[in-house]
């Protein structure tokens, strides 16, 4: 029966597929008449920009940036022009009198009836078939930017589509893209197959071994919000999973999901109508399952949509799921043809609905001549409120942005909240008085920039390491501020004076002696050209991620709670101090060249980022813990996938990181046969601590460790997984010396010694025969019953 209903249901969608009559020809790319009007504004954006950069307003860096900032935004602008056309039609009805379709007209407007399209072109990709928005775009849109073979764009965009087709000089530019696609085909899917492979054999002992493990932890998820955009509602992040403790009405104060309860779609719907921010939900993170997970920590099957079954290999299918997009995301280059799809640098903040804005706590600002908030924190974030006090927004505000709305104020959705210019960061005075300059010496420390085309000059703080001499490599070009007598502004409720440093690379605005006022900007810091985010700068930042390589230049987080001063600075390095709330201070040295985001004077909390640069994975988990590393990894990994429009559900990213979290360094063995410093898993570790708390005994105090997935693979207990995967001698002969035992837990162990593997009917069976074994033993007497082995492990001893 099963085989004629598939081969039934096969001829239907045949003859289906047929009587759609769906067949692609040019008349249906339409080409929207907005085009046209589009790509003149744009043109006279730009021509606005040439004017700001001959007159020398702007540096050749910050016109390039906008240039390719409007041609981006006007790609945007047609292709949703071009979409919202293609998505409609009116309704036509045959005219039996002039023997042709006419459109139906709406009595009361007396405009066409419309309906949603039934274009081929656009059935195609709103199915989800085949072919996408911007593939589309590329047909009867603009192709707009291309990217160089370097990965730079190409200012001049292709203003032309595939119907109207490309002119020499276009399709020449175009080619680049094309080839570079080709070439990174080739290259990438090797590269995503080995991060597969390393994931696999990180997770691939990772079974569900139980179905509650009975903890009450668990991690709390809240709405993802960036940029002011939902990235991932509350409800797309908790379906599917256990929550860790009862959900409760605000309102009403009724039990809406009582804990470890499985959120459902009903569930998760209601939890939303009633406004709830942030629900606790268990994770594979916090399961307390010694050797796998239990089903409550992990959740929903994601393949069946029931509570995950006992047996289910959920690691190797983390493993596929993080794996497989990779190996599609690869070939993502390719099908776009290098259309650079860069997207367009936000430069201000709109408010997404009605409510009260409200100033986090980190808010600070100072108000200028003109009377506008400027702000003067590296961590503000304004939040929009409804009537009844529940957060609806909340958006980070960069350094030097100018706020429009005060606190308190009432707003309309759509309404500016801040803006700010997205291709340079400005330092901002916070005290008003006479400039004076100190080292700030032409040819020394700055140098003097004409430019070529505008002839005008700027001043621009030198890289100390190409200055002259030794003395001037030490030398800090700042400012200080003076009052009307001449004597130093000090910073208030001290008595530090005012010492504002240019980093290097900064454009200085202003001139010696000038007088300024609160708020004003003293220097502009360009941001660096864009280059293309592609999947390509993508994978290996997912297998950096998984790797937990520091990066190069990571940015530096604070040790303690405490105030940042500055102390002496020794050669090429500032001396940065931050003396904790116990009057303890820590140093750190930092490079000159490296961006401080704390200033004098300013309190900083644990774990706050001091230093610009990318996070480093090992600091996160020192000082913040593991719930803020797996939140950090599961974070960025997610970005990369969205950015190419793929959906990875979180579980699969926290198994991977619950694998790389399973070693742990012994601190302080305490009673137990452990040394210090070292590595062991942490099963071993409780299972050890519950013996000797038994016995009222000291347990060992250890602290986690972060792997990267080959080092973890490489570091399991079972010698026959790591020699399989890499390395092989090197492992063997380890194992070896040390007499290792393989308690064959895993699947390839299994898979390489011929057995039955323990994961789905295979697990029910090793439990059964171990069962079994354990009985006969005891009936002959040889064990004593609290020594009986029990659990998952085999007992077999591998030779």
């Amino acid at each position: 029966e099963t085989v004629i209903f598939a081969d039934k249901l096969m001829y239907t969608g045949f003859g289906m597929a047929t009587r759609a009559g769906i067949s692609i020809a040019v008349d249906d790319m339409l080409i929207t008449a907005q085009k046209t009007e589009i790509i003149a504004d744009a043109e006279k954006e730009v021509q606005e920009i040439e004017q700001q950069y001959t007159s020398g307003l702007v540096t050749q860096g910050e016109r390039y940036n906008k240039v390719v900032d409007i041609w981006g935004r006007a790609g945007d602008l047609v292709a949703k022009a071009m979409m919202d056309q293609l998505g409609v039609e009116p309704v036509m009805d045959w005219d039996g009198k002039t023997r042709e379709w006419t459109p139906r007209m709406d009595k009361k407007t007396n405009q066409p009836v419309m309906q949603e399209s039934f274009n081929s072109i656009y059935m195609m990709a709103d199915s989800g078939a085949r072919g996408s928005a911007a593939q589309i775009r590329q047909l009867a849109g603009m192709r707009g930017l291309m990217a160089k073979p370097d990965g730079s764009i190409i200012e001049t965009p292709i203003t032309a589509n595939f119907r109207e087709g490309l002119n020499v000089l276009q399709y020449f530019i175009s080619t680049h893209g094309a080839r570079k696609g080709l070439a990174d085909t080739a290259l990438k899917t090797a590269n995503s197959g080995y991060l597969t492979r390393r994931l696999v054999d990180v997770t691939q002992d990772l079974v569900v071994t139980e179905d509650d493990c009975g903890t009450t932890q668990g991690v709390y998820m809240k709405a993802l919000i960036e940029g002011g955009e939902v990235v991932e509602s509350l409800r797309e992040r908790i379906l599917g999973r256990v929550c860790a403790n009862d959900v409760i009405d605000p309102e009403s104060g009724k039990v809406m999901s009582p804990a470890n309860a499985l959120l459902d779609e009903d569930a998760v719907e209601a939890i939303e109508a009633a406004g709830i921010d942030e629900v606790k939900v268990r994770t594979p993170l916090t399961c307390e399952t010694r050797y796998g997970l239990c089903a409550k920590c992990y959740g929903r099957d994601l393949g069946r949509g029931s509570p995950v079954n006992v047996g289910e290999a959920v690691g190797v299918i983390a493993a596929q799921s993080i794996g497989e997009p990779g190996t599609q995301l690869t070939m993502r280059t390719f099908h776009i043809g290098g259309a650079a799809s860069r997207t367009a640098v936000v430069s201000q903040i709109e408010s997404k609905s009605n409510g009260v804005v409200r100033y986090a706590a980190g808010m600070r600002y100072v108000t200028n001549s003109r009377g506008e908030l400027v702000v003067i924190s590296r961590n503000g974030e304004i939040m929009i409120h409804d009537e009844s006090g529940r957060e609806r927004e909340r958006h980070k505000v960069p350094y030097g942005a100018t706020l429009t709305p005060r606190d308190g104020d009432v707003v309309k959705a759509g309404q500016v909240l801040a803006t700010w210019d997205p291709h340079t960061r400005p330092i901002v005075t916070e005290y008003a008085g006479r400039i004076k300059f100190e080292n700030v010496e032409e040819g020394v420390t700055v140098a003097r920039q004409i430019d070529e085309v505008t002839g005008l000059s700027t001043l621009v703080v030198v890289d100390p390491k190409r200055r002259g001499s030794i003395q001037a490599r030490g030398l800090r070009p700042q400012v200080k501020l003076l009052d009307e007598s001449g004597g130093e502004i000090r910073i208030a409720g001290s008595d530090q004076s005012v010492n504002i440093t240019f980093q290097i690379g900064s454009i200085i605005t202003v001139r010696d002696g000038q007088q300024v006022g609160v708020g004003e900007v003293l220097a502009r810091i360009p941001q660096e050209t864009s280059k293309t985010r592609d999947i390509t700068g993508g994978l290996p930042r997912v297998a950096e991620l998984f790797e937990a390589r520091s990066p190069k230049d990571a940015g530096l987080l604070a040790e303690i709670t405490g105030t940042v001063s500055f102390g002496k600075d020794t050669k090429g390095k500032q001396r940065l101090v931050i003396t904790g709330l116990d009057g303890v201070a820590h140093e750190f040295l930092i490079a000159k060249d490296k961006h401080v985001m704390a200033h004098d004077g300013q309190v900083v909390n644990k774990g706050e980022m001091i230093v610009d640069g990318p996070a480093e994975p090992h600091d996160i988990l020192r000082l913040l813990g593991v719930e803020a590393l797996a939140r950090y990894i599961c974070n960025e990994v997610q970005d990369v996938y969205r950015l190419q429009g793929v959906k990875i559900n979180d579980k699969h990213i926290e198994v991977i990181v619950r694998q790389m979290l399973r070693r742990v360094q012994i601190v302080e063995p305490g009673d137990t046969r452990f040394i210090t410093g070292e590595q062991i898993e942490r099963a071993e570790v409780l299972e050890e601590n519950e013996k000797v708390e038994a016995d009222d005994k000291k347990p060992a105090i250890y602290e986690h460790m972060l792997l990267g997935i080959t080092k973890a693979s490489l570091s399991t207990d079972s010698f026959i997984s790591a020699a399989s995967f890499q390395e092989t001698t090197r492992v063997l002969t380890e194992a070896a010396i040390m007499g290792k035992r393989d308690e064959l837990r895993g699947l390839k162990e299994n898979v390489i010694v011929g057995r039955l593997i323990p994961a789905g009917t295979g697990l029910a069976y090793h439990r059964v025969r171990k069962r079994q074994a354990v009985a006969a033993e005891l009936a002959e007497g040889a064990v004593p019953a609290e020594e009986a082995p029990i659990g998952t492990e085999s007992q077999e001893q591998v030779a």
